[in-house]
């Protein structure tokens, strides 16, 4: 037998009627659309249809009031599973409306690029276990303080310097292989003078480089 719940599994916490919750009340809501109608009656379900219905253009703008993203302080977005092309859409027209956003997580969404979005009062961006394969491929992050990278596909450190005039403090690169670039930590605090800390550790005497290393590091001596 199916349980009451199955009739709102699909459902967006927008699309549940007799509440007056908004966007920036909440911390980690689910902003995934359902499956098409095909897919329901492929997978059995297509018991969840008799809640949908055509939605006129007051009640699109009663949503976008309700949704109220851009009053949002602190959200998190993560496991949103965006497989589809179209739940990817409707994910970035979110984020063009977080325009007060401070703190941010994005985790684990298979994200390939956000050029196009830009957060102006982001401080804290977490965006690890994504596609990212580029720095160019980050949103605008202005105000950025605390960058989480970790478990992409960035391959090598172009692009990073476009964060020197940011007050970045604390960046993640772990498990991505540009990790593994020879003198990878003197290459990064070399592009961002003002980084305290790397991968969790502060930056050390040894990751400052005179300025004249990589001539020292192109000449060969013969004895």
């Amino acid at each position: 037998f199916k349980l009451p719940s199955d009739y709102f599994k699909y459902l967006n916490w927008c699309d549940i009627e007799e509440h007056d919750v908004r966007g920036n009340q909440l911390h980690c809501p689910r902003v995934r659309e359902g499956p098409s109608e095909e897919e329901l009656f492929f997978r059995g379900e297509e018991h969840t249809l008799k809640k949908r219905k055509q939605v006129t253009d007051t009640e699109k703008r009663q949503r976008k009031l309700q949704e109220n993203w851009e009053n949002c302080a602190e959200l998190n977005l993560s496991f949103q599973d965006l497989g589809d092309l179209y739940q990817m859409e409707n994910f970035k027209r979110i984020l063009q409306r977080l325009i007060r956003v401070e703190k941010l997580w994005l985790v684990d969404n298979s994200l390939t690029d956000l050029s196009a979005i830009r957060l102006p009062r982001c401080r804290e961006l977490n965006v690890n276990k994504n596609h990212f394969t580029s720095f160019k491929q980050l949103p605008k992050i202005p105000q950025i303080q605390h960058l989480s990278l970790a478990e992409n596909n960035i391959m090598t450190l172009s692009g990073i310097s476009d964060f020197r005039h940011t007050p970045l403090e604390s960046l993640i690169l772990k498990r991505n292989p540009c990790e593994f670039q020879e003198r990878y930590r003197q290459l990064v605090f070399s592009s961002l003078p003002n980084l305290k800390m790397l991968d969790g550790i502060p930056k050390l005497p040894e990751d400052c480089s005179p300025p004249d290393i990589r001539v020292f590091f192109k000449m060969c001596t013969i004895l």
